[in-house]
């Protein structure tokens, strides 16, 4: 008895799995067609020239393919997994744009700027405070996302909790957080 296919799945998805599972090219193209213009846009908004925005399409895309057997379409939706390896490789990009060279770094370390320093450790007091102000479980999950850079299925291995539940309290603490530090400014 043959099933009908699963037209819940969307084109992306079943060109994903076909890249997992059978390393299959023209599947890989299509998702390369459909995501390039898509990823080349959003680094270009996020302030890339065209030349770096394809730079980091070709870089995102060769991950896509590299990491395949990682994407897990009961995690995420497939888009949302390219997005995120994206993402993360702008931030790679920006951290590696605004490293310092040798000599600025000398420069630097021989003159702080004491009101730099002042106005950084003000910005620390303030989110501490604000943090402090979390429910616990909040700020945990705050500070397993974000300070210990943990993605949400590691904080689910970790402590066992439901991915709805982990992203709920981002979300809320989050919501508190900004809250917060409005209040404190």
């Amino acid at each position: 008895m043959t099933h009908p296919p699963d037209t819940s799945m969307t084109d992306a998805t079943r060109w994903m799995l076909a890249v997992r599972d059978r390393r299959d090219r023209t599947a890989f193209a299509r998702l390369y067609d459909h995501f390039a213009p898509r990823l080349k846009g959003m680094a270009m908004r996020g302030g890339l020239n065209a030349a770096l925005a394809e730079d980091v399409v070709q870089d995102v895309m060769l991950t896509v393919w590299h990491k395949a057997a990682q994407f897990d379409p009961g995690v995420a939706p497939v888009s949302a997994w390219v997005y995120r390896i994206a993402r993360n490789r702008q931030i790679d990009m920006a951290r590696k744009r605004a490293r310092p060279l040798p000599e600025e770094l000398i420069e630097e370390a021989s003159e702080p700027d004491t009101q730099q320093i002042y106005a950084m450790e003000q910005e620390v007091g303030f989110l501490q405070g604000a943090l402090a102000k979390l429910a616990p479980e909040q700020r945990q999950m705050i500070e397993k996302a974000y300070m210990g850079e943990l993605s949400h299925s590691e904080i689910q291995a970790e402590t066992g909790l439901a991915l709805g539940t982990i992203k709920s309290r981002i979300r809320l603490g989050l919501e508190r957080l900004r809250h917060e530090l409005k209040e404190l400014r």
